[in-house]
């Protein structure tokens, strides 16, 4: 099994050596399935539960105090699910999973798909706060009202742990690696499977820091955060709302299809990102031969492929 995961495109870690060692692990994981699509889940479940990176465990916190977990997953054949705004769920890879396989869906969200989590045996009721994310949130100061709150979002959003670096910027306006803090050091996880016959992709998120409360980013969107189709899949990363308009994932598959190399599909997508959109990207691709490519506009994003380990 070909397996390539990335940890997120943002500012670069404080210890890249263990966030390497985890997303190693994780692409071994993967490695070891019978099929892409549960390759792309067991490798971004491993990411999930790590809370260096912003997925599951040390999600970002938006603006009423609470995490919710977003995902997605496509295979070749054009099977998708997704699963949105959820509250006390860390793997919501297998949510995603599980509305691709097992309803006619493709996409839950909310309450609901948190009791559909429940009902397909993903675990429920976890505390995704980490650590690092619990004394982030405990020095915000929120306003309760709705109205209050959108100043606050809109001078906050992304400012926090979720690795955004598209407002950081110098005096002319040009974005700058020194003015992203150090804690701004990771975003979403995904990953790209194949076996030579068939392939799958999944990108997992707790979101970006500071959104307003119920904010739905690129990850569970197809086409923006994960697609796949015969000639090979994409997981994207970076600053949602931009990915979301570009279709990242979408176009770097297209490229594949249109008869370009994975490397070149990643190059070609994110710089096309990087000409239309004021944030920062990065994307993971496969073709079907498991040949494999990486690209991203932000100063850093972690990646291991089954090639490397």
């Amino acid at each position: 099994m070909h397996v390539i995961a990335h940890g997120g495109a943002g500012s670069p870690p404080d210890e890249p050596a263990d966030r390497q060692a985890v997303l190693d692990e994780a692409v071994a994981c993967g490695a070891e399935r019978s099929s892409p699509l549960d390759a792309v889940c067991a490798t971004v479940r491993v990411l999930e539960v790590d809370p260096a990176f912003n997925a599951g465990i040390g999600s970002a916190v938006q603006s009423d105090g609470r995490i919710r977990t977003d995902a997605g997953v496509m295979t070749g054949d054009g099977t998708a699910g997704a699963a949105a705004s959820m509250e006390g769920v860390a793997h919501a890879v297998d949510v995603a999973g599980a509305v691709a396989t097992e309803t006619p869906h493709v996409c839950l969200a909310g309450e609901r798909a948190v009791e559909f989590a429940a009902s397909v045996g993903v675990e429920t009721g976890v505390d995704c706060l980490s650590d690092r994310t619990r004394e982030r949130w405990a020095a915000e100061d929120p306003p309760e009202a709705l109205g209050d709150q959108l100043a606050w979002v809109r001078e906050r959003f992304g400012s926090g742990v979720a690795g955004d670096v598209d407002d950081a910027t110098d005096e002319s306006g040009e974005r700058t690696q020194d003015a992203v803090p150090a804690d701004r050091n990771h975003d979403t996880v995904g990953a790209v499977a194949c076996d030579g016959e068939t392939v799958a992709a999944a990108t997992s998120t707790g979101g970006r820091w500071a959104a307003l409360a119920g904010r739905v980013g690129d990850v569970p969107q197809v086409g923006a955060g994960f697609f796949a189709s015969p000639a090979g899949g994409a997981s994207a990363t970076g600053a949602g709302e931009d990915i979301a308009r570009e279709g990242v994932a979408r176009r770097a598959v297209a490229l594949l299809e249109q008869g370009a190399d994975a490397a070149t599909a990643a190059d070609i997508a994110i710089d096309e990102f990087d000409d239309a959109a004021d944030g920062t990207a990065g994307v993971i691709v496969m073709d079907s031969d498991g040949g494999a490519g990486e690209a991203y506009c932000s100063p850093a994003m972690g990646t291991a492929t089954t090639e490397t380990i």
